[in-house]
């Protein structure tokens, strides 16, 4: 079946008019696409200027609490200043009063023992006065119980008289002045004679015994 001329000549140019058409429409894709991309920074470039401006005025309300801040730091400061004053002249008193005691302590440590000891004194000299006129042996029974009578101080103070005849020699407790030949075979070693008595305070050596020890 032919096709009319007058109906191709009308086909060819609907051809023509829309292939100009859909070839522009192609071209104009591209184009606004490349716009609508140029335009998605500038959002963005403005929705990241809204943070700059919060963080900005996050920095205002910061410097406009500094005043603030450095005032709480100085008192706080000063209060420990104050506590450090308080607590330093607390403690030269409590040093003061300290050394004082100390040195009322080392004035008076033997007083106790000076009193009991003018009881002693007041005795001999009441021996000595009495001693004209009497025999011999009142004489000797009242330096006895004078000598008594001091021993009973003493050891109420805890000043005790170490034993030391017959005992193992010990250079803790005894100061050898000589050695001599042992009497028997069970004295070699050991104390054969006291020269001068040795006393202990409590625990502690007060005075060394001075011995002759048996070799």
């Amino acid at each position: 079946m032919s096709v009319p001329q007058g109906m191709a000549r009308a086909l060819d140019r609907v051809v023509q008019i829309r292939n100009p058409m859909l070839h522009a429409m192609n071209e104009e894709k591209p184009r606004y696409t490349a716009d609508t991309q140029d335009t998605a920074p500038e959002s963005e470039e403005q929705e990241a200027q809204v943070p700059n401006a919060e963080e900005s005025h996050a920095d205002g309300a910061e410097s406009d609490g500094e005043p603030a801040s450095s005032e709480a730091l100085n008192e706080e400061e000063e209060a420990w200043r104050d506590k450090y004053l308080r607590l330093y002249a607390e403690f030269d008193n409590f040093r003061k009063r300290t050394m004082r005691e100390r040195a009322d302590l080392v004035r008076s440590a033997g007083r106790d023992l000076s009193e009991a000891m003018l009881t002693v004194l007041d005795d001999f000299e009441r021996a000595e006065a009495a001693g004209e006129g009497q025999d011999l042996a009142q004489i000797q029974e009242g330096y006895r119980l004078i000598g008594q009578k001091m021993r009973g101080i003493l050891e109420a103070r805890g000043v005790l008289r170490m034993e030391a005849k017959g005992a193992e020699f010990d250079t803790d407790l005894h100061e050898a002045i000589t050695q001599i030949p042992a009497p028997s075979e069970d004295l070699k070693g050991k104390v054969v004679d006291v020269v001068e008595p040795g006393y202990k305070l409590h625990d502690s050596v007060l005075r060394f015994a001075k011995v002759v020890v048996g070799n």
